[in-house]
């Protein structure tokens, strides 16, 4: 359990620790899957952020920036640099708003990348969710122990 002061235990520092690596480790298959695609890690997150924002609605640059937790004129930057691969058109509406959407070239290398992704993930979710039921239990026992 922690300690007094908020001091934190071996078992916090363990799950926290796995759970870095289990996404880092996520994130570097990621990024070699995406570079053998011609895509950088952050373009294929743009296109995967753009893809997953809903049916509906609108992927506007300054959503995208704030998604990818980038400044927005990083976002103009990527969305342009798609643009001149053919991933995405980028249209001006009113008040400026510049909306993105993806292009027929862009679901394709989507339809590419996404299944290998998503069984890595299902791969690892027992390992990342233990880390985080540990992480959530201890956390538990600490509030129990404090009420008493």
């Amino acid at each position: 359990m922690s300690g007094k002061n908020g001091s934190l235990s071996d078992v916090d520092y363990a799950a926290l620790a796995n759970l870095r690596y289990r996404i880092r480790k996520f994130r570097q298959r990621s990024t070699k899957a995406a570079e053998k695609l011609g895509l950088s890690p952050q373009q294929h997150q743009a296109l995967l952020a753009i893809k997953g924002l809903g049916s509906g609605e609108q992927m506007s640059v300054s959503t995208l920036a704030a998604r990818l937790f980038v400044p927005a004129a990083s976002a103009a930057e990527l969305t342009r640099s798609l643009e001149g691969r053919g991933y995405v058109t980028i249209e001006v509406k009113q008040r400026r708003r510049t909306i993105v959407r993806l292009t027929d070239k862009a679901e394709e290398i989507l339809r590419r990348l996404t299944p290998a992704h998503l069984y890595e993930i299902r791969e690892m979710a027992p390992e990342l969710m233990l880390s985080l039921r540990v992480l959530q239990d201890h956390r538990r026992m600490e509030v129990a122990a404090w009420m008493q």
